[in-house]
């Protein structure tokens, strides 16, 4: 078996669990182009940020940055912070997440739960997303203290290094084959350093980043939106590991499609968070205009199981007017004919 691909029968830490995703065929047309998923909701804490989590927090301490009994401070949505409480605990630091109520609630609970200590941006409940408010207040928490390490994902070119593995995973699992990625953009290190390291392997690979509609990285206009864990909103700035010479073609797509499509995926037996929902609503737009044999991966960064109270819950659908019963069905009817061929 290729080396990237295995795992000890038998592993003595979580971070040992990380990687060795595997790839599923959501679809193929009849000319034999196919969608395949990466899914990375198979890594502990069900999120691919644990791999850039692990990077940075390693990193740290090679620079001499974090120390035995050190603390590590982060802004964070959830994904994230979860794959950082986790690294933390294993290595024996102190993780303290800079968080707002535009997280989902499982997310941080289940950070709690790890041993996180959660520092509110705002405590009035809004769920409005914060992330500037959120990434200075850590940033003054890390100030001038001993042993202590602001990560700052959106601009530490640990998190694109993080996911270098992932291009060595599906260079070996296709053979070289790749034809087309597509991945969320949000700080930039899964889709950017996927493609950077990817194009040390093969040539011809297309990257396409998707963001959700209200998100400034690819153009205005700046709005609010929903999609957790991604993109980048008025009043941020658009992180580092952005970057435009390594993607194709940058495209939006609206809360309304990008949950309608995760909520019509379910309907297959998988459950996808609701940015990935984004990307693959817009990969399975494009599916049937692709060459006859194409191979298109698209990067589902997270599970569903953390979106039960919001995206899948009819009640937060509707009283956010996301709810699609058409749009849904247009998925479905999709989703139904590429998967008979």
């Amino acid at each position: 078996m290729n080396e990237a691909l295995a795992r000890p029968a038998v592993v003595s830490r979580i971070s040992e669990l990380i990687g060795y995703t595997p790839l599923f065929e959501l679809c193929r047309t009849e000319t034999g182009s196919r969608l395949l998923l990466k899914l990375e909701m198979y890594n502990p804490t069900g999120t691919a940020k644990i791999r850039m989590a692990r990077q940075m927090v390693l990193d740290a301490e090679a620079r001499g940055e974090l120390r035995p009994g050190g603390r590590i401070i982060e802004s964070t949505s959830g994904n994230t912070g979860l794959g950082l409480a986790v690294i933390a605990a294993e290595r024996g630091y102190t993780f303290t997440a800079v968080v707002d109520h535009h997280a989902c609630a499982d997310k941080l609970r289940a950070m709690r739960a790890l041993g996180t200590e959660l520092v509110y941006v705002a405590e009035d409940g809004t769920d409005e997303l914060a992330t500037a408010a959120r990434e200075e207040l850590a940033e003054d928490m890390a100030r001038g203290q001993d042993n202590t390490v602001f990560t700052e994902q959106h601009n530490n070119p640990s998190n694109g290094v993080g996911y270098f593995p992932v291009a060595h995973e599906l260079h070996q699992a296709l053979d070289g084959h790749l034809d087309v990625l597509i991945g969320a953009v949000g700080t930039g290190g899964a889709l950017c350093g996927t493609a950077r390291e990817l194009r040390t392997l093969m040539s011809g690979v297309t990257v396409i980043g998707v963001e959700p509609k209200g998100s400034i990285a690819f153009g205005g206009p700046a709005h609010d939106y929903y999609q957790s864990g991604t993109g980048t909103p008025e009043g941020a700035e658009i992180g580092a590991l952005v970057d435009y010479d390594l993607i194709d073609e940058g495209v939006k797509v609206g809360d309304i499609e990008a949950f309608a499509t995760a909520r019509a995926v379910a309907r297959t037996g998988l459950l996808i968070g609701g940015s990935a929902g984004g990307v693959v609503h817009e990969a399975l737009t494009r599916l049937p205009a692709l060459p006859p044999g194409t191979t298109m991966v698209a990067l589902v960064n997270d599970g569903g199981e953390k979106y039960l109270d919001t995206v899948f819950d009819d009640d937060w659908m509707n009283a956010r007017n996301l709810l699609a019963p058409a749009v849904e069905r247009e998925i479905d009817e999709t989703l139904t004919k590429l998967r008979r061929n």
